[in-house]
């Protein structure tokens, strides 16, 4: 993959200064290219929801004014129908590690994940489980909670320290004979657990199961290698890391071994070999467009390829280096300003996403005063305050100053106390 612009990454110590850090930081500039970054806002939740670019506002005044205004009902023939294919292997090559021809993009995280575990289920035959972890994102333990009820399934749950995650040693110790899919998240939502794919997708492979990877919280920020590591599935979120704004479509890949094997549960449409032929029986496309439904969500599209194209100009690589020098800096500043605080997260850089949690009784309450002075983290239970720090919109003196926000809110409720 390419590593950048041929600049070392930053390295973060406790010593040194946020100043410091931007100015040594090779991918600094590209934060003004993010609207909002010149205010004085302090934005710590870009894995939730990313900034917009400001290239995207024009992407989408040209859009209505020439594509949707001026071509019309043609700009189906002309490029629209084929976005979801072009986007998606766009995001293959410069985030995924993975080959044209196996990501799509299209519905929501919650709908794809719905069709990718029917489909798992349905190409081991037979087999009666499905493994996941407790502290999995809720969608997915919801899904397969409900394709579990459908098919006449058990659920093979693993339970996790929730400020770490789920390891190969411990997937190895339940998968077996009767395993159909093993459904993880690459990052954990909560504490930002970076999980071994490639150990754990081999643990389940030995035992004749497939695997479903969440990438909501990687895609965009960690590096992934899905056809290297022998991934089956896959989806992912755009509207984190890709920056496509909220409501923004998912993706999901399919390996190409498994593509034309794949029987998804939602038919529609826009997944059949010719949609234009109105046919009175379903007849799927031919790969990775039989994962399609219904009618493809343009607009919502649209923004993702301007943050593609970011990620791309300087590699998914550099922008991970990024978001190491982030976390590190964070980690670092926050034992010596919040001692009271306990980190959450893993402490080793390498076994960690883009975010970090901390967690005080006292967090719901923060979080809260944080929002009121326009500093926004986000809150999750138990006690946990997350940062989300995106790596290309975040800068080092910003994470600070959110750090210097979170110590006077708790010594002003300290006072308050006295």
């Amino acid at each position: 993959m390419d590593t950048g612009e041929g600049a070392a990454p930053v390295s973060a110590t406790a010593s040194s200064s946020p100043e410091q850090l931007d100015a040594r930081d090779p991918l600094a500039h590209l934060r003004e290219r993010f609207i909002g970054s010149e205010s004085d806002l302090v934005y710590l939740d870009g894995n939730s929801l990313g900034r917009p670019l400001r290239v995207t506002a024009s992407r989408l005044a040209e859009f209505v004014e020439s594509s949707w205004g001026g071509r019309l009902i043609r700009g189906w023939d002309e490029e629209w129908l084929e976005l979801p294919t072009s986007i998606g292997d766009r995001i293959a090559d410069v985030c995924l590690g993975a080959a044209p021809g196996q990501t799509v993009v299209a519905d929501s995280t919650t709908v794809l994940l719905y069709k990718l575990v029917r489909a798992a289920v349905a190409l081991r035959p037979g087999r009666t489980e499905i493994v996941l972890d407790r502290d999995n994102f809720p969608t997915d333990r919801y899904v397969a909670q409900g394709v579990a009820e459908e098919c006449g399934l058990r659920l093979r749950w693993i339970d996790v320290d929730t400020s770490a995650g789920v390891t190969a040693e411990q997937v190895a110790a339940v998968v077996g004979s009767d395993t159909a899919v093993v459904l993880l998240s690459h990052v954990a939502y909560r504490s930002g657990w970076l999980a071994d794919v490639a150990a754990v997708t081999a643990c389940a492979h030995e035992a004749g199961a497939l695997t479903l990877w969440d990438l909501c919280h990687s895609v965009g920020s960690v590096p992934t290698e899905l056809d290297r590591w022998g991934v089956d599935l896959a989806v992912g979120c755009t509207y984190k890391y890709l920056n496509g704004g909220p409501g923004a479509p998912a993706f999901a890949y399919v390996a190409a071994r498994l593509v034309d094997e794949l029987r998804q549960p939602i038919r529609g449409w826009m997944g059949v070999r010719d949609p234009f032929a109105m046919g009175p029986d379903y007849e799927p496309a031919p790969g990775i467009r039989r994962l399609l439904s219904g009618t493809p969500p343009v607009i919502g599209m649209l923004a993702v390829q301007d943050m593609l194209d970011v990620i791309g100009e300087v590699g998914i690589d550099a922008v991970r280096a990024k978001s190491v020098a982030l976390t590190s800096a964070a980690v670092a500043w926050a034992a010596e300003r919040l001692p009271e605080v306990r980190l959450a997260s893993p402490s080793d850089p390498a076994r960690r996403g883009g975010h970090l949690t901390w967690t005080h009784p006292a967090m719901r309450e923060v979080t809260a005063a944080l929002w009121r002075r326009d500093v926004l983290p986000d809150y999750r239970d138990p006690g946990g305050l997350r940062l989300g720090l995106s790596p290309l919109s975040t800068s080092f003196a910003e994470t600070s100053a959110g750090l210097d926000a979170v110590r006077a809110v708790l010594d002003g409720r300290d006072a308050r106390a006295r």
